[in-house]
């Protein structure tokens, strides 16, 4: 009975997988054509009173951070006298330790301030003019990385 041969069975294969395609297009549904223009931008090329108020909106929202940066820098300027008129008989060291080591960072902190804050507005402003498909990431100082 050894010698009968037996019928080679063969393994059940699994029915082949159906191809899979990757679809890597915007979906139909998600595809809008951008107005030509964006209403802001036109408002403000043809100088109507909005276009006229986003400016002035900038403009005011500007001027808000330089009197602020100007206003914090009065106060420190402003002070430095104060501070030196208990040390006038020992006008020494303290008050070249708070016009070199104090005031000058102090300043710049300011000035930084002031830039990232003039930055930020002018970012808005601009995503609120360019349209959604033409704007660009958000703002990164050159060499910031």
């Amino acid at each position: 009975m050894a010698d009968q041969q037996q019928p080679h069975a063969r393994p059940q294969q699994p029915p082949p997988q159906p191809r899979r395609e990757i679809v890597t297009g915007v979906p139909r549904a998600a595809r809008r054509r951008p107005p030509a223009h964006t209403p802001a931008r036109s408002e403000i090329s043809e100088q109507t009173t909005l276009g006229a108020t986003y400016v002035r909106a900038l403009m005011r929202s500007q001027l808000r951070a330089g009197l602020g940066a100007l206003g914090v820098l009065a106060l420190l300027v402003g002070t430095l006298p104060v501070l030196f008129t208990p040390a006038r008989s020992a006008s020494g060291p303290l008050v070249w330790v708070a016009l070199g080591l104090v005031a000058y960072p102090v300043m710049w902190l300011i000035a930084r301030w002031y830039v990232t804050r003039a930055e930020r507005n002018e970012a808005d402003f601009t995503g609120l003019v360019m349209d959604p498909a033409e704007a660009p990431g958000p703002y990164h100082r050159p060499g910031s990385g």
